[in-house]
């Protein structure tokens, strides 16, 4: 790994474990030995990053000059925590994840006292009954949609027949309780909406739809609001 980008992920670790992070934690999560974590530490702090703490203490983070400077009212924090504790329990490792990072690089750009506004959050996010567990296929669909590369797949529908699509993805809608992908279907000619738990055999095709991604979803938009949802099949 280049010495930047461990520095990088030093940063990232500091503002994401909870304070202090031993010498050990912080050589753990960033795969290095102790050594070069204290030597670490010391090039972050000559750049300017302000690290209370020492070895056999624990490290925190109190100043990023990696990040400017933000300013938020308190019902915005509120409104950030509570949407980002939202994806953390959607059921997905990788935007959780993402998630977790973005809360912690927020929160290290706050003052003070708004961090603890952020730490110490009015309202909590808790789900009786979770989203099923994000399927392996999701993704490869997100790397799709992002490359606008075509999809193969198969889908069982509802009744239990089953059939072989190439598929154009669109956009991946949370529900409830499971996961949609909003697609144009090259077998049926027309928007469909595929359950991303009946679809299987997915791999990314050859074939590129760029640019028509952003025009097909307006176009969808126009129809759901002309023709109404029932008649988007």
């Amino acid at each position: 790994m280049a010495r930047s980008d461990r520095l990088f992920r030093l940063l990232d670790a500091l503002r994401r474990l909870p304070p202090p992070a031993t010498a050990a934690r912080l050589a753990e999560e960033l795969e290095v030995s102790p050594r070069t974590l204290y030597r670490d530490i010391a090039s972050l702090r000559a750049a300017g990053a302000r690290i209370e703490g020492e070895a056999g203490v624990g490290y925190t983070l109190t100043e990023d000059p990696a990040l400017p400077p933000q300013m938020f009212t308190r019902m915005e924090v509120e409104a950030l925590m509570l949407g980002l504790a939202e994806i953390r329990l959607a059921g997905d490792p990788a935007l959780a994840r993402a998630a977790e990072t973005a809360a912690a690089r927020i929160i290290a750009t706050l003052p003070e006292r708004v961090q603890r506004q952020a730490l110490h959050a009015a309202q909590e996010i808790y789900r009786f009954e979770p989203r099923q567990p994000a399927p392996p296929h999701l993704g490869l669909i997100r790397e799709a949609i992002w490359a606008e590369c075509a999809l193969d797949l198969r889908y069982e529908d509802n009744a239990g027949q089953s059939s072989q699509r190439r598929i154009w993805p669109l956009s991946v809608v949370w529900l409830d309780k499971s996961l949609m992908l909003l697609a144009w279907c090259c077998l049926r000619n027309d928007f469909r909406r595929f359950k991303l738990h009946q679809m299987s055999e997915v791999t990314q095709s050859d074939e590129s739809f760029r640019p028509r991604r952003v025009p097909l979803l307006r176009a969808f938009h126009t129809r759901l609001r002309g023709q109404g949802k029932a008649q988007i099949r």
